[in-house]
């Protein structure tokens, strides 16, 4: 599981970006991913860790398993 950083997320958008502390590309992440863990939102520095997958376009790396600290 990768660690990072909640760089920015919007409630109202429903999706952010998450910085993994490995220096890699920024990680997208949709409310849908927040929703199937249970975890009702997200704020600048927080820290998670989560799994990645390739999104659906294949270009962004996008998160599909997080668990907020």
């Amino acid at each position: 599981m990768n660690t990072g950083t909640v760089k920015f997320y919007s409630d109202q958008k429903g999706f952010g970006f998450i910085q993994p502390e490995s220096g890699s590309k920024d990680a997208f992440v949709h409310a849908t991913a927040l929703k199937c863990t249970g975890i009702r939102d997200l704020v600048k520095d927080q820290k998670a860790a989560f799994d990645t997958a390739k999104d659906y376009g294949g270009n962004k790396v996008a998160i599909n398993n997080i668990q907020a600290a």
